[in-house]
């Protein structure tokens, strides 16, 4: 006789109307818990899950004291990434919450070493990040503060991978274009990523 399947658990941060949540349950995962500050999305997300927990403002969260999940997912704010915007990129006040997702991952991995999980049952064993195809050109050097396209997606990338292998480096392409799909192998973590046509997929599901 098989034993059953236990059933993936995943934290939404920058939330919104919890689209990922709603993502999740389709695939039968559970949302435990939930990251925003605007009233009205919490309000919508509230009335669509009931039982997911609202924790409030990311910068005031420390993944060590957040019930541990298997997936964490955020689509931190786009626009100082967005072509459309002023691109300050990684380094602007909005776009540069994007480490506060990193920081949660990292502290809850840590507290679950300490706690005496091992291996792949440490958590998140799965990050997921969304955000505007203007992430993969982006970018300013650091001590120049010229345009350097690509080179934020590269810290993204970085941030990532490193959050297992500290001393793992990426190398930005030398065009600093980043394909719409790749991927990574590292040593004991791994990462992809692929650009979807926001409007080909609310097609799909219409």
């Amino acid at each position: 006789m098989t034993q059953p399947t236990r059933k993936l658990t995943m934290g939404s941060l920058f939330d919104g109307i919890s689209g990922f949540p709603l993502a999740s349950v389709r695939y039968g995962i559970e949302p435990i818990w939930a990251s925003e500050i605007e009233p009205f999305p919490i309000l919508v997300s509230k009335i669509r899950f009931p039982r997911m927990e609202q924790m409030g403002d990311i910068t005031k969260l420390s993944g060590a004291y957040l019930p541990p999940v298997d997936i964490i997912c955020g689509g931190s704010p786009c626009q100082d990434l967005s072509c459309a915007g002023l691109r300050a990129g990684l380094t602007g006040a909005r776009s540069g919450l994007f480490m506060e997702q990193i920081r949660i991952i990292q502290e809850m991995r840590d507290a679950d070493r300490k706690s005496g999980r091992t291996g792949i049952h440490i958590r998140p064993r799965f990050g997921i990040w969304e955000n505007v195809v203007g992430a993969l050109s982006s970018g300013r050097d650091a001590e120049t503060g010229q345009k350097k396209p690509g080179a934020d997606f590269q810290k993204v990338l970085e941030a990532f991978l490193q959050v297992e292998e500290p001393y793992l480096h990426v190398v930005r392409p030398e065009t600093g274009r980043w394909e719409y799909a790749g991927g990574i192998l590292g040593v004991r973590s791994s990462m992809a990523w692929i650009v979807w046509d926001s409007k080909l997929c609310s097609a799909e599901h219409n």
